[in-house]
Order: C-alpha cells, then structure tokens, then sequence
C-alpha cells in the first residue's frame, strides 16, 4: 500500500538532506513505496551544499523529472563552535550566521529552484522541516536563540512563498513541519527528559502521513507531527 495515496502514481520525489538520519528515512520508504517512481538524494556526499547556490542550481537542473513531492530535511543546532545559547550574552555573530545559512537560507534557494519544476494540475507539495521552538507564540522558555531565529525565519519563508505560488499553482501546497523528537545526531545531546522520542523512521512516517493529508487550504503553515497547526 503506498505512503501517499492523495498523490498521483508514478509520483518523483526530491529528499534534500538526504544522507542525514531523517532525510535518509525519508529517502528509502518512499524507494520502497512501488507508487513512487523515483527519488532524487541530495546532500553534501552527493554534490549539493545548501551554503553553495551554485550547487543547488546545478542539481536542479539534473533533476530527471519535476518533482512531485520535495522534503527539506536539513538543519544545524550545535556543531562546532555552535551551541544553543542559554543567555543573550551567548550570541555571536557567526552561530547566527552558521544557523540562517544551514536553516533559513539554504532551504529558501532550494524551494526557489525547484518550486518552478514542479507539476501544475496535480497534487504536489514542497515540505521544509522546521521546528515548534521557531514558533514565536510557543516560546515561554527563551534560550536557543540563533536556532529558535533561524527557524522563525524559515517559517515565514514558506509562508510568503506559499502566498505567491498559491496563484501561480493552485494545487501546490508548501508546508513547514514539527518532527517531534527524533533519535538523530541533532537531537542526540538533548533527548534527556524527552517523554517521547522517535526513531527517524517512525518520525518520517508520520510526516508522510501528515504531507498526504494536507490540503492546498492548508499551504504556508507550521503543522506538526500530528497534523495539528502550531501558531506562527
């Protein structure tokens, strides 16, 4: 039984971040649904890095077919030198700048290269993943600042960009989505506590789920694991 049916047979898919833990789930269910046709990977070991536009371009116009669904599954919240602050006197310059390049930036040139390709007529939905800690209405507890921005900053991103496709192609759908907590390198320093923590595999199928439920009345918005919208 295929993983979207609201979408037509034969369906191409685009993983961006696809050698990540969750990018990855995402790549080899739908390589193993028999309605999806294709599934293009990209990542860094595969030649396309988010910091570098050129790359995007390049691979964009290597796609073998336009895609009917794209997921944006990447992301940075600790690295080195990076770290979540826990106090405004934590902020630098280059964690804001590393956190908007990998979570805002990269994803928003990505969509602006493929959004064009993308089939007219039929279901099709580009999904960036995001975070409820870019909500600005959810934040009570502060901290996390450059990573809480960055994730703001992309939420509102596939708003505006919705709005405009929205008439440009009416049957698109562009979403943000909440994974929850995922058991993956991101997480992986701050899971204790965590009341429920997903496997990539599990997280990436309730995404799945969530992406062919979603409705072109629903394009721009925060929606999480379990399909319920999360307030800008």
């Amino acid at each position: 039984m295929t993983l979207l049916p609201s979408f037509q047979p034969g369906l191409n898919a685009l993983i961006v971040g696809a050698s990540g833990g969750l990018g990855s789930a995402f790549a080899d269910l739908l390589d193993a649904d028999a309605a999806v046709a294709h599934v293009a990977r990209w990542s860094r070991s595969s030649g396309v890095d988010l910091t570098d536009p050129a790359s995007i371009t390049v691979a964009a116009a290597a796609l073998p077919a336009p895609p009917d669904l794209v997921v944006i599954a990447t992301g940075v919240l600790h690295g080195e030198g990076l770290s979540p602050e826990k106090a405004n006197n934590q902020l630098s310059a280059d964690a804001l700048a590393t956190s908007f390049a990998v979570n805002t930036i990269g994803p928003a040139l990505v969509a602006k290269a493929v959004l064009p390709l993308m089939p007219r007529g039929r279901k099709s939905v580009l999904a960036a993943l995001s975070a409820r800690v870019g909500s600005t209405a959810d934040n009570r507890l502060g901290g996390w600042h450059s990573y809480r921005a960055s994730k703001a900053a992309l939420n509102q991103l596939i708003r505006t960009m919705a709005i405009e496709q929205a008439r440009r192609n009416p049957a698109q759908i562009l979403l943000a989505l909440h994974p929850g907590t995922v058991d993956t390198g991101l997480s992986k320093p701050f899971q204790t506590g965590v009341k429920t923590l997903f496997t990539p595999e599990e997280s990436a199928r309730h995404l799945l789920a969530v992406i062919d439920a979603a409705t072109p009345a629903q394009t721009g918005l925060l929606i999480d694991w379990q399909g319920a919208v999360i307030p800008f």
